[in-house]
């Protein structure tokens, strides 16, 4: 996935009420971007960190600039969970990511389960169906060797999306649950079950199910975001 524009540089001063984040400039002008991401960002909003925002699409629109980076130690960080989706579906068309290859095609936000919108649903007459699950994930608690980590806060609809899954597992279809790492570092993926047990048991009982579970991470550049290589699960 390519920026749509050039990012510009810049340094984190805040973030705050969840969708904002002050942002001071080289030439010291202080803006305020848009935050797309609702979690507790743990690990990935320190003040002071080199962060890369993106200018609006919409030049009508009241925040002008979108944070998209932020350098924690030696690796970028994308913090946008705009992207994800994107980001895998373009990998899957690629035949980036091997457990997910083979299918005829690929529609996303399509309606399923009781309420719910799956991320990626990918169709084929031989193969069936195979309901896909993203998550992005930005947490590093650890950065002495400590692995990647999801959620960074309790996710009741997080854990939904398990129980959705396994529906579609009991009905014959295939049923994904992709953890995205926008980050380099990192040697393993866990869940943090001390911040959110109940998405961990939720988990640990789609497993049980028949939903598989699978952990990429990215490479990022202030150009673009793209899949990467494959993150054992450590859980």
């Amino acid at each position: 996935m390519k920026f749509h524009a050039p990012l510009v540089k810049g340094t984190l001063v805040k973030r705050y009420k969840r969708f904002m984040a002050d942002v001071e400039l080289a030439d010291g002008t202080v803006v305020t971007a848009h935050c797309a991401n609702s979690g507790s960002m743990l690990s990935v909003n320190e003040p002071g960190s080199d962060v890369w925002i993106s200018p609006a699409k919409n030049p009508d629109r009241k925040l002008k600039w979108t944070w998209e980076l932020i350098r924690i130690g030696e690796t970028l960080v994308g913090i946008n969970t705009g992207h994800p989706n994107t980001i895998v579906a373009e990998a899957v068309k690629d035949d980036v990511i091997p457990e997910l290859t083979g299918y005829a095609s690929a529609r996303r936000e399509v309606k399923y389960g009781k309420n719910s919108r799956i991320d990626l649903l990918l169709e084929d007459d031989e193969k069936g169906l195979c309901y896909v699950e993203v998550k992005n994930v930005t947490m590093r608690r650890d950065l002495n060797g400590g692995p990647v980590e999801f959620p960074d806060g309790v996710t009741a609809r997080g854990a939904k999306h398990l129980v959705e899954l396994a529906d579609m597992v009991a009905e014959g279809h295939r049923a994904v649950m992709l953890y995205l790492v926008q980050r380099e570092d990192g040697d393993g993926f866990t869940i943090a079950g001390d911040i959110d047990p109940d998405y961990q048991a939720g988990l640990n009982a789609a497993k049980d199910k028949g939903v598989e579970a699978i952990c990429y991470r990215c490479r990022l550049t202030p150009e673009e975001i793209t899949v990467g290589d494959a993150v054992p699960l450590v859980f």
